[in-house]
């Protein structure tokens, strides 16, 4: 089997050199971007996410390699073709698991974690989940080695995903240029993302290209400064906490109910589906939006 750099693993030290470069301009332009306390939650779960994932990457990669047996087509990993095929591959393989880890609590339940900070910066990026792979994100990925892509370039374009996605975390940018905006995710369509204000929940789950979003109806342009965070944010700097925060709460959740139908729409409906109406989904939020403003008129 071919070797594949760890990228992520040697993007480290940029990482911290881009973070500090961005702590220099936030005081230098007097800005609030960091909190000591959050920006180190977010290195915390940083560090689990990369201990964490050397065990899961390694049974991916054996998961991968197994389904890659029985291949359709063998998509040649020394053909520059075959990359370009992997990055799109990849790119809307991410979209949906992205989009869908914000439709279905169990997917959310390990995605809340890189939403859980109420600052915007590059340290934010850092603060990703610890449970992903081990609850079945990775299944999003499942087709591409049985349509023939080598496990090796699966698991390295996925690494390229989240590296383009780090510099997207900052306030330090305000627009790229109008084409660059249209095709690419910038931190502009990714401020978006990370907003808890009604307009902006469960937009722009683009990876590298927003054209996906577009495609999909899930497009929403920046409009004002988002209020990041969570609708109801998990007030602890504790990684561990946040790490297992919203599983806690579908353990309380699934203590208090007794049908198994109720069961199954805590564990797979969306995110703040509620059997006695005392938490709303974005879809529930959005109806009583457009209800309020029909009667008020």
């Amino acid at each position: 089997m071919p070797q594949f750099p760890n990228i992520l693993l040697h993007a480290v030290p940029g990482f911290i050199i881009l973070i500090a470069v961005e702590v220099i301009y936030a005081i230098k332009m007097q800005k609030k971007l960091y909190e000591v306390k959050d920006a180190a939650t977010s290195i915390s779960l940083g560090l689990g996410n990369l201990i964490i994932g050397i065990i899961t990457k390694t049974f991916i990669l054996i998961f991968f390699s197994f389904i890659y047996k029985y291949r359709f087509f063998t998509i040649p990993y020394t053909a520059w073709w075959g990359w370009v095929i992997c990055f799109f591959a990849d790119d809307f393989s991410y979209y949906w698991m992205h989009s869908i880890s914000h439709k279905v609590r169990w997917f959310w339940a390990s995605h809340v974690v890189h939403h859980s900070s109420e600052r915007y910066n590059l340290a934010a990026a850092l603060r990703q989940t610890w449970t992903g792979n081990l609850t079945g994100s990775f299944l999003f990925w499942s087709w591409m080695p049985l349509a023939g892509f080598h496990p090796g370039m699966i698991m390295l374009m996925q690494s390229a995903s989240l590296l383009y996605q780090f510099w997207i975390h900052t306030e330090a940018i305000d627009k790229m240029p109008r084409w660059y905006e249209y095709i690419f995710n910038t931190p502009s369509h990714h401020r978006v993302h990370h907003g808890s204000d009604l307009i902006y929940l469960d937009k722009n789950h683009a990876g590298t290209l927003i054209i996906w979003d577009r495609i999909f109806g899930s497009f929403q342009p920046e409009k004002f400064k988002p209020t990041y965070g969570l609708t109801k944010n998990v007030n602890t700097f504790n990684p561990v906490k946040v790490a297992l925060y919203e599983w806690i709460n579908i353990g309380k959740d699934l203590k208090k109910i007794r049908s198994f139908k109720h069961a199954f729409h805590y564990l797979f409906d969306s995110p703040g589906w509620s059997n006695d109406g005392s938490s709303l989904t974005t879809k529930q939020l959005r109806k009583l939006k457009d209800q309020t403003e029909q009667w008020e008129n």
